[in-house]
């Protein structure tokens, strides 16, 4: 397995997944989202997001009017699939949890999306890190702090990269401040997937 880079607490595993697992990923989400399609949602004071939202699992984490939360089925009313085998795998080589995720949050960054500073913090058990997998387009990750606002890390994200956020980095702010579009010719019609793998219930 490839070396990983920390900074602020996060690891940084560059290149962790090659062309060719990633193609067989991307098979793996079209077929997750025929069954639970990628849809724009609003934030609870109605503003649309940029990015475009799916998910696997036990759970899909959801915002509109109502507000942040995760739920057992998709807007439209189905159960979310389940998370590929494939993407399993990638939590089981990073961490040393005990715990498999519950939900891989699905976002896609057409042109011009984006991804505020924020934290992972709607989860019930913080003691599980939080994996991001990289897909497609390039993606330039910022690296923040427990609190809002001081100095903060920034790093190219490219295809096939993985970052886990766990311990101090758990509950860090961050976000995705733009993408390089059609940087990877991974995806067909260009731009990035970013996948988010968290445990959500509280522990035993």
């Amino acid at each position: 397995m490839a070396d990983f880079i920390e900074t602020k607490g996060f690891r940084v595993w560059p290149g962790l997944i090659d062309r060719a697992g990633q193609e067989v990923l991307v098979d793996r989400l079209r077929a997750a989202l025929s069954v639970a399609p990628l849809v724009q949602p609003v934030t609870p004071r109605g503003k649309p997001m940029s990015v475009r939202m799916s998910a696997c699992g036990d759970y899909g984490w959801v915002t509109d009017r109502r507000g942040y939360r995760y739920e057992p089925q998709h807007p439209s009313g189905v159960d979310w699939p389940p998370i590929p085998e494939e993407v399993l795998a990638i939590w089981r080589t990073v961490t040393d949890c005990a715990r498999l995720p519950e939900c891989c949050l699905i976002n896609w960054y057409g042109e011009g999306a984006r991804m505020g500073l924020h934290q992972d913090k709607d989860e019930g058990d913080f003691g599980c890190p939080v994996v991001s997998v990289s897909l497609g387009d390039d993606g330039l990750f910022r690296m923040g702090n427990l609190e809002r606002g001081g100095k903060t890390e920034s790093v190219w994200l490219k295809s096939g990269d993985v970052v886990v956020m766990g311990g101090g980095a758990r509950l860090a702010h961050h976000g995705v401040d733009r993408i390089r579009f059609g940087s990877s010719t991974l995806l067909r019609d260009g731009g990035r997937i970013n996948l988010t793998l968290r445990v959500v219930t509280e522990g035993p």
